[in-house]
């Protein structure tokens, strides 16, 4: 039965995808929670049932009461006997029944699923955001959101049915029940319901902003946390441990805070709960027990409404909880909707076709951008890289190389100009068959935190071990790879490197990033200090590799050491986001311009980029 409830829906089904999710609360629930529609209105049904059967039993046990009082227990028990042992069957039977189905569906069908569902989608549209919207945003943050926003949204739906729901239908029931009894016992009830009414309203007012702040300091918390244990190397490096403890204090003290502010409304909330139960006891019982001295109320009358104010008082508190959960975790969705409901702004254009590579040919045409600002970046460049052509770009730090590479791979959108493979602008093709046909080797080759051998098939995922292997074999990473051992004692090409790949060094890191672009044997090729990491020996020895992986393909390669860039086909100098230069090695040295400056400046093999003009 469980596994049944729990594939009523599959959280992983295919959806249609948007770039821009709604950005207001409901519309953006009833988007999210549109595969659960027909279970949110069985367990709604369900729920319904579960509340008048609780005060139909009350009802009934009135009607004891009076039976008991109508005359002997002989008699009472001859004509009334098999009417109490079908009421005792309902009770046995039907009754548990009633509330397994109810929740069944809730904790089986629905609440594992729609966490899961949330989650799984909140993460998917994430992950489609573009490199610039991760740069401005804490990974610690983003990924606490992602974290705490679906189990929110389940509590929300919970509280729906397991609370709200059930309590209406319970208050209508009772009113329904006060009703048949003495019509005149609806009235304290009324009032009760009034003024517990203006309660709630207070309570939600002030919760749902105060849970939105409490959640929004949470992931601040988690996200400088997060930024301290990424950077623990240059926390320790700079015997910063107090100062990271301060920028950690101040988020801390922040969330308790908002945490201490959003408390206060609670036990306020709880004191004047207490005093309304107390009119709700003593307004519906002394009533009906004036009625019964009146003679115009039974007995039974007056112990089903004693059951039901007891009854009533017992639940308001915990109704009042269940709805202001409910508004909490509302606020802590709210929240994460600054997060997961934020548009793609960086989208493939409908029916983009996918890049067709014949020769590799790039070409860049009056690009220019400044990332939103006056300066900084790129402004106006032109260039063409012919075919299998091997281009060094070098420039002061700030110069727009990086820039250059970032707008190649579309990881922005040129705010200006446009950038065209083989003929076929970027912007008109996928993202992804974009840059599968680019491979990139970078200054600092991040890990993903698994296996040697993942990290290497990443760049080409269905390639054999042997090709896996080969492509270690030329990066100069096997030997050292054969020697790894992980704390869980995998060794070889199965142990994890640690987040980024901590666990290696950096040349070792940057020899697996290497054979993952090898593995990966893409036509256009681009290297950012792809050497930087190795020391002189290691260099040497991959030296030849890396002309072999250039060979026949076309090559950007952004770098400080001459014994990358001075071999090559061409050599443009970028300068304040133009290019003041272009030719090769000799040809630059001898016109005697910024790029002969820097050969004369150079110091151990690094070209001086730094130095003044």
């Amino acid at each position: 039965m469980f596994r049944f409830l729990e594939n009523l829906v599959d959280p992983y089904a295919p959806f249609d995808e948007v770039d821009a999710p709604p950005r207001k609360l409901w519309p953006f629930f009833r988007a999210y929670s549109k595969p659960f529609h027909k279970l949110f209105w069985v367990a709604g049904l369900l729920s319904l049932i579960g509340a008048f059967v609780e005060v139909a039993l009350i009802f009934y046990m009135g009607r004891v009461v009076d039976l008991m009082s109508s005359g002997s227990p002989a008699e009472v028990l001859s004509t009334y006997g098999l009417e109490l042992v079908l009421a005792a069957g309902f009770i046995l039977i039907i009754r548990p029944l009633v509330q397994a189905i109810d929740v069944s569906v809730l904790n089986n069908a629905i609440l594992p699923n729609y966490g899961t569902l949330f989650r799984w989608r909140a993460h998917k549209h994430v992950l489609r955001q573009s490199v610039g919207w991760f740069e401005d945003d804490f990974a610690g943050r983003i990924a606490n959101r992602v974290m705490q926003t679906p189990p929110a949204a389940g509590e929300v739906i919970f509280q729906v049915f397991d609370a709200i729901t059930f309590a209406s239908a319970y208050v209508i029931g009772a009113a329904v029940l006060l009703m048949d009894a003495d019509p005149r016992l609806l009235i304290p009830l009324a009032v009760w319901l009034v003024l517990y009414g203006f309660l709630l309203r207070w309570t939600i007012a002030r919760v749902t902003p105060a849970s939105k702040a409490s959640s929004d300091a949470r992931s601040m918390t988690t996200g400088r946390v997060v930024d301290s244990y990424t950077n623990i190397h240059s926390v320790k490096l700079f015997a910063h441990h107090e100062k990271e403890l301060e920028f950690a204090k101040e988020a801390i003290e922040t969330t308790r805070q908002t945490f201490a502010r959003e408390m206060r409304i609670f036990t306020m909330m709880d004191v004047m709960l207490v005093c309304l139960n107390g009119i709700l006891i003593v307004g519906v019982v002394g009533w009906a027990i004036w009625l019964w001295a009146q003679g115009t109320a039974s007995v039974g009358a007056v112990a089903a409404a004693t059951a039901l104010s007891l009854r009533l008082n017992a639940m308001t508190g915990w109704i009042m909880w269940a709805i202001s959960s409910f508004f909490r975790n509302l606020g802590i969705v709210a929240e994460g909707m600054e997060t997961i409901a934020q548009p793609i702004t960086l989208v493939d254009k409908p029916d983009a076709p996918a890049l067709e590579l014949h020769e590799g040919r790039v070409s860049f045409e009056g690009l220019t951008h400044h990332y939103g600002r006056d300066k900084g970046g790129l402004d106006g460049v032109s260039l063409d890289i012919a075919a299998g052509e091997k281009v060094g770009l070098i420039g002061r730090s700030g110069a727009g190389k990086s820039t250059l590479v970032k707008l190649l791979l579309r990881f922005y959108d040129a705010e200006g100009g446009r950038i065209t493979i083989d003929g076929q602008d970027i912007a008109e093709v996928t993202q992804d068959s974009l840059r599968h046909a680019i491979g990139m080797v970078s200054q600092d080759s991040s890990l993903l935190h698994r296996s040697v051998r993942e990290n290497i098939l990443y760049g080409r995922p269905d390639a054999t071990e042997e090709q896996m292997l080969a492509a270690a074999m030329r990066a100069e990473a096997h030997e050292f790879v054969l020697d790894l051992e992980d704390p869980k004692g995998r060794p070889g090409y199965d142990a994890h490197v640690g987040e980024r790949g901590v666990k290696l060094s950096g040349g070792q890191r940057q020899r697996i990033g290497l054979a993952r672009v090898i593995l990966k044997d893409a036509p256009i090729l681009v290297l950012d200090e792809a050497t930087s990491a190795l020391d002189s020996e290691v260099e040497a020895a991959i030296q030849d590799t890396l002309y072999g992986v250039m060979e026949g393909k076309t090559v950007i390669a952004i770098a400080h050491r001459l014994s990358t860039i001075a071999h090559m086909d061409r050599i443009v100098v970028l300068d304040e986001g133009r290019i003041v230069e272009q030719g090769s090695h000799s040809e630059l040295l001898a016109s005697g311009g910024l790029y002969a400056g820097f050969w004369a400046r150079q110091s151990g093999g690094f070209l001086n980029t730094d130095a003044a003009e």
